[in-house]
């Protein structure tokens, strides 16, 4: 990132540090998709596993668009999609999700059950987190500090980290597993 961008860095009061949910501000969707498109090429497994991953927009009104994405797949076959969708319907309020795709995984996570112990904290932080009239990336990765992720999100005008408990992400892979299961 350049000298003259914010970096929001926290992380939660109480994790075992396993995994991070960062959020990437963008000024505009080509430099998000460009960051997206090098997270999907540093993902090796070994040194940086990303468990979900979208590209969204956030409109004038507030409003945040989940972006189409490729179906790129874990080792356990839940695409990335699955899995980020899942995260931010926990994240973000559905009142500013304005995509089907979101709503549909919004419902989908709220029915399954998954709780964050320090949900509204992560909401609360994440929430503005993109800027009106930008774009974005939710990703949940499982080594936040691979040389690799940080290279990809480096033109991003803000990031911002939280830590999550292994646990925690363990239930929004299983809430995804579960509603990619319905969905065939």
């Amino acid at each position: 990132m350049s000298d003259d961008q914010s970096t929001l860095s926290a992380a939660a009061l109480v994790s075992d540090g396993a995994y991070t949910l960062f959020v990437a501000d963008f000024t505009d969707t080509d430099t998000a998709w460009e960051a997206y498109e090098a997270i999907k090429g540093a993902e090796d497994g070994t040194t940086l596993n990303v468990e979900g991953v979208l590209v969204v927009k956030r409109d004038a009104d507030g409003t945040l668009e989940i972006l189409k994405s490729t179906d790129h797949s874990t080792r356990k076959g839940l695409t990335w999609g699955v899995v980020g969708g899942v995260a931010l319907g926990l994240l973000f309020p559905p009142t500013i999700l304005g995509s089907a795709a979101a709503l549909g995984l919004v419902g989908a996570a709220a029915g399954k059950g998954v709780a964050l112990h320090n949900r509204k904290e992560l909401a609360e932080d994440l929430q503005d987190s993109i800027v009106a009239g930008h774009s974005g990336i939710v990703a949940l990765v499982s080594d936040p500090s691979a040389v690799a992720l940080r290279k990809a999100l480096d033109k991003a005008d803000a990031i911002l980290e939280k830590a999550i408990e292994k646990a925690e992400a363990d239930a929004i892979k299983a809430a995804a597993d579960e509603v990619q299961a319905e969905a065939r």
